[in-house]
């Protein structure tokens, strides 16, 4: 599932569209697509893993869910979910959910959740996790109403960086870890993107799909943890268990 980075990476891709008509639309999904068709894209925007397609009066919302794919000018053997032809181009969306929002996206999306967001409020993220004490640092990292755009790898990352381990309960972490895992979703999240565009972001991975522990040698572990039952990379020896 594409991460929120590299939605981000997806929108400044398509930029050259913006303000552009739609001259002609194909795919196969079942929503009404032809109402895009001499349309003008007003603007792109994120927000976590939603790449939303801005239109006078209405929103493509579109989400990647585990494998979907864009190609911006170029195309797959597939037929794709969605595809948008404009005189100078083409986007082509593949593999994804699309939904059409008719109402004002400031009163769907909460803004400052999206830790990649210029208005990011780690004040409101810390104020969240506080009323889940009970969740695993694994489940809450991957809550989009808390960290909008985080995904398995920075889940993974993050956790490790900050040396908890993924099974501690977010009520009992110290303020000091708490403090330093939200700051480390968000700082993290900007390393990814930077990485993404410089296509190094593998060479990165200190846990991640990793078979030892940079720090200690020692074993790192492959579980599927919490409710979300993702694949989780940690150590037991460095990562802590708060209890």
């Amino acid at each position: 599932m594409p991460e929120g980075p590299s939605l981000v990476i997806a929108k400044e891709e398509m930029k050259l569209f913006v303000g552009k008509k739609v001259i002609a639309v194909s795919g196969n999904t079942k929503t009404d697509k032809g109402r895009i068709v001499n349309k003008k894209l007003i603007d792109i925007k994120t927000w976590g893993k939603h790449l939303l397609f801005c239109f006078d009066g209405f929103v493509i919302r579109i989400h990647f869910l585990m494998f979907g794919k864009y190609l911006v000018n170029a195309t797959r053997e597939t037929d794709p979910r969605l595809s948008m032809q404009f005189k100078s181009g083409e986007i082509n969306l593949y593999t994804c959910s699309i939904k059409f929002i008719e109402e004002p996206l400031d009163e769907i999306y909460d803004w400052p959740a999206d830790v990649l967001s210029d208005v990011w409020d780690p004040k409101a993220a810390k104020k969240k996790l506080k009323t889940i004490p009970e969740t695993m640092v694994t489940d809450a990292l991957l809550d989009q109403t808390i960290f909008a755009g985080v995904g398995n790898i920075i889940k993974n990352e993050v956790l490790y960086r900050i040396k908890v381990h993924p099974k501690t309960k977010v009520g009992n972490l110290p303020t000091k870890q708490l403090n330093h895992l939200i700051k480390e979703a968000r700082n993290y999240s900007f390393d990814f993107l930077k990485w993404k565009k410089e296509y190094t972001l593998r060479k990165h991975w200190l846990a991640h799909t990793k078979k030892t522990c940079i720090r200690d040698g020692d074993k790192i572990v492959k579980e599927y943890l919490g409710k979300t039952q993702r694949r989780t990379f940690f150590c037991n020896t460095c990562q802590l268990l708060y209890e």
